[in-house]
C-alpha cells in the first residue's frame, strides 16, 4: 500500500521489538554477561567481535563498525530497504502497517528525512527505463548493449536506460511548471543556459547508467552517448545529494549481489563494471570521473579489508594506479591490502574477459595483482635506481614522506625496514622528513569500453517497486572501522552521548530556549536533542535514533550510540558532567547577552528595560539553570 509510514508507528514497533530476538533468528548468539556475542555476519572474523545488548536494543561490532538497531540490522542482513524492513518487524509482531495518504505522488516534496531530489532522480530513472523498452528509436540502444555482450537480465540488474534524442524529454515528462523545472535543474537533469535562459535535458541520445547511493537510491546519472556527440560519457554534475569523489558507481550493487564480499575490485568505467558482472566477477565498483579518492578508499575499507586496482597497462593506466596508490597510502591501517594489476597492452576489462573467461580473469587477479608495497619501491625505483649512493638517498628522500602517511604502525614500520634494506641507511637517526606533496587534483578519465536482449530483459523479474515514503529505501550502514577509543571528547559531545543514553535528564533543564543562539554545530547538536526530548519526554534511546535515521543528525547520534560502546566510561558523574556543561553553555549565552548590553550603553543610554535586563543577567549569572 502505497503512502508515508506514520513516525509514532515506528516508535511504537521498536518498543515492542526485541532487537536480540530479531538477530538470534538469524544469527548464533552467545550469552556473555549482560549481552550476547556472536560472529559477526557482516565480516569474515575467528573470534566473536560482535555484540548485542538487550539492555541498549543496539548491535555493534567490534571488529568492523557495524552498528545499529532492529530495523537496521534487517535492512543489512537481509538487504531490505527502509520500508520493507519495518513491515518484517510488523510481520512479525502480529501487526498491520498504517499508512497515511499524500496528494501527488508524480512530483517533488518537501521531507523532513530526505532531499526532495531523491524521488525526482527516482523518477528519472524509471522514465529512462521504460524509454528503453518503449522508444521508437530504442533499437540503437539495444544494438549497442548487444554488441557490448550484455544480456537483458544485466541491465535489469543494473537498471540500465536510454535517453531519447530531443532536447526536453525528460523535462516534459517531469515538470509541469517553472518550479519543477527549477527542482530537474538542482538535480542535474536539466541544464538551463545563463545567456539565453533556455532549458533543456542534460542526457540526450545516450544510454544511462543510474547510480545508486549505500541504500540504493538514485542520486546521479552516467550516459554514454550513441552518436557522435562529445563528450563520449557524461555524468551528473555536483548537486545537493551527489558527490562525485565519494560515491562509486556499481557498488550498492555489489553488496546486494553479494552476502560477503571478500575483496572489491576497482575498474575505470560503468561498462568495465557491467561487464564483469555479466561474467560473473559481481564485485567490481568504478569511480565517477575522477581519480580514486582517499574518500573512496575510506568508504571501501568500511566493507572489505582487500582492495584490487585494475588499469590498463599503458602509460595513462600506470598514471591512475599511481595516483592511486598515493590516495590509500592515509587508510593502510594494519590489517588493510591494496593490490594493482595491469592489463595487457590494448585491453580493458571488458574485453578481457570476454576473451579468458571469468576463471582465467580470477586467475589474474590472484596471480599479477602487485602487492601495493612491491608497487610503492618498484614505481619509485624507475626515478631513483638505488645502484648508486646517489640514487639510494633519492629514493629515501622519495619514499619516507610517503611512508610516513600510513597510520598502521605495524605496515609503517615493516615499509622503514625494506628501504633500510634497500638503501643501507639507519632511517631512525635521520630528522623527521617532511610532508608529502599534495595530491594531484582530479582528472576526467576516458572510459571506452545485447543476445535477446529484448527477451531476457521483458522476462526478467520486475524490481520491486518502491514505498511511497520520505524514510530511507537502504541501509546507510556501511561497516565503519573502530575508532580510536583514546580520541578525546568535548565537553558538548560527552554531554550529548549522556543525554541519549539518559533521556530523562532533558526535563531537568531549565530554561533551554536561551540555547537556541548558540552556533557551535556540537551545541546545536545537544540543544535540538533537548529540545526533542522536551516536546517527547517518553522517547527512548533507541527511539530517538529511529527518529533521525538516515540525517545528518542520525549519523551523529548513531556514532554515539556507538562510542557507548568503545569507550569504557564510568557513569558515576555522568549526571553531573552533564548539567556543568550546560550550565557552561548558559552561562556562554548570559555572558554574550551582558557584552552586547554593554557595548550598546557604550553607544547609547539603555532603555529602563534594557537596564532591569541587565541586573537581571549580572545577579544570576552564576546560578545554575540546570541539575537536581
Amino acid at each position: 500500500m502505497a503512502g508515508l509510514i506514520p513516525q509514532g508507528f515506528i516508535d511504537d514497533l521498536l518498543g515492542r521489538t526485541d532487537v536480540v530476538e530479531v538477530v538470534g533468528s538469524r544469527v548464533k548468539l552467545k550469552k556473555t554477561g549482560k549481552n550476547y556475542s556472536a560472529l559477526c555476519p557482516f565480516h569474515n572474523e575467528k573470534s566473536p567481535s560482535f555484540s548485542v545488548s538487550p539492555d541498549k536494543q543496539f548491535y555493534y561490532c567490534f571488529g568492523c563498525g557495524a552498528g545499529g538497531n532492529a530495523i537496521g540490522f534487517l535492512m543489512d542482513f537481509e538487504r531490505l530497504d527502509f520500508p520493507q524492513a519495518v513491515e518484517e518487524l510488523a510481520r512479525q509482531a502480529g501487526v498491520e502497517v498504517p499508512r497515511e495518504e499524500r496528494s501527488d505522488r508524480r512530483g517533488p516534496r518537501p521531507s523532513r528525512q530526505d532531499s526532495p531530489l531523491y524521488p525526482v532522480l527516482e523518477n528519472a530513472a524509471a522514465y529512462y527505463r521504460q524509454q528503453l523498452r518503449q522508444h521508437a528509436q530504442r533499437k540503437r540502444a539495444v544494438d549497442y548493449l548487444q554488441q557490448r555482450g550484455l544480456t537483458g537480465q544485466i541491465a535489469k540488474t543494473y537498471d540500465l536506460g536510454f535517453a531519447p534524442p530531443g532536447w526536453d524529454n525528460l523535462m516534459s515528462h517531469l515538470a509541469t511548471d517553472n518550479t519543477e523545472q527549477k527542482v530537474l535543474i538542482e538535480a542535474g537533469l536539466v541544464v538551463e543556459n545563463p545567456d539565453s535562459g533556455k532549458r533543456y535535458d542534460r542526457f540526450r541520445d545516450r544510454i544511462v547508467f543510474p547510480i545508486r547511493d549505500s541504500r540504493g537510491r538514485v542520486i546521479g546519472f552516467g550516459g554514454r552517448v550513441l552518436g557522435d556527440d562529445k563528450p563520449k560519457y557524461l555524468n551528473s554534475p555536483e548537486t545537493p545529494v551527489f558527490h562525485k569523489g565519494r560515491e562509486l558507481y556499481g557498488l550498492y550493487e555489489a553488496r546486494r549481489q553479494n552476502r560477503q564480499l571478500e575483496d572489491i575490485l576497482v575498474v575505470e568505467g560503468y561498462m568495465d563494471v557491467i561487464a564483469l558482472a555479466q561474467h560473473g566477477v559481481t564485485n567490481a565498483v568504478a569511480t565517477l570521473g575522477t581519480a580514486t579518492s582517499e574518500e573512496h578508499l575510506k568508504r571501501l575499507f568500511r566493507i572489505v579489508n582487500n582492495v584490487v586496482f585494475c588499469f590498463d597497462g599503458d602509460n595513462a593506466g600506470r598514471q591512475a594506479a599511481w595516483r592511486a596508490l598515493q590516495s590509500c597510502l592515509p587508510a593502510l591501517e594494519d590489517g588493510r591490502h591494496v593490490r594493482f594489476m595491469f592489463l595487457p597492452e590494448g585491453q580493458d576489462p571488458d574485453s578481457l574477459i570476454r576473451s579468458e573467461g571469468h576463471d582465467a580473469f580470477r586467475a589474474r587477479m590472484q596471480q599479477q595483482a602487485q602487492p601495493l608495497t612491491d608497487y610503492l619501491f618498484r614505481h619509485l625505483a624507475e626515478e631513483a635506481p638505488p645502484n648508486s649512493l646517489e640514487g639510494k638517498a633519492h629514493l629515501a628522500t622519495l619514499a619516507l614522506p610517503l611512508i610516513e602517511q600510513v597510520p598502521g604502525s605495524l605496515l609503517r614500520r615493516l615499509l622503514r625496514q625494506s628501504l633500510e634494506q634497500r638503501t643501507g641507511m639507519d632511517l631512525d637517526s635521520l630528522p623527521a622528513a617532511p610532508a608529502a606533496p599534495a595530491e594531484a587534483p582530479p582528472v576526467e578519465q576516458g572510459y571506452d569500453a545485447w543476445e535477446g536482449y529484448e527477451r531476457d530483459y521483458d522476462e526478467a523479474p520486475d524490481w520491486p517497486s518502491q514505498p511511497a515514503i520520505t524514510r530511507p529505501s537502504r541501509a546507510q550502514r556501511q561497516p565503519s572501522r573502530q575508532r580510536d577509543s583514546s580520541t578525546v571528547e568535548s565537553p558538548v559531545m560527552s554531554a550529548t552521548r549522556t543525554l541519549l543514553h539518559h533521556p530523562h535528564l532533558a526535563g531537568l533543564v531549565k530554561q533551554a530556549s536561551q540555547l537556541a543562539n548558540e552556533d557551535d554545530e556540537e551545541a546545536q547538536l545537544l540543544i535540538a536533542l533537548i529540545d526533542a526530548l522536551q516536546k517527547n519526554p517518553q522517547l527512548s534511546t533507541i527511539e530517538l535514533l529511529a527518529r533521525w535515521h538516515g540525517t545528518a543528525l542520525g549519523d551523529q547520534l548513531n556514532r554515539l550510540a556507538e562510542k557507548e560502546w568503545l569507550l569504557n566510561i564510568p557513569s558515576a558523574n555522568l549526571e553531573q558532567q552533564f548539567f556543568d556543561t550546560i550550565n557552561t553553555l548558559m552561562a556562554r549565552q548570559t555572558d554574550r547577552q551582558i557584552q552586547h548590553l554593554l557595548d550598546k550603553s557604550a553607544q547609547t543610554p539603555l532603555s529602563t528595560e534594557e537596564k532591569q535586563q541587565l541586573r537581571e543577567l549580572l545577579s544570576n549569572r552564576h546560578t545554575p539553570t540546570a541539575g537536581h
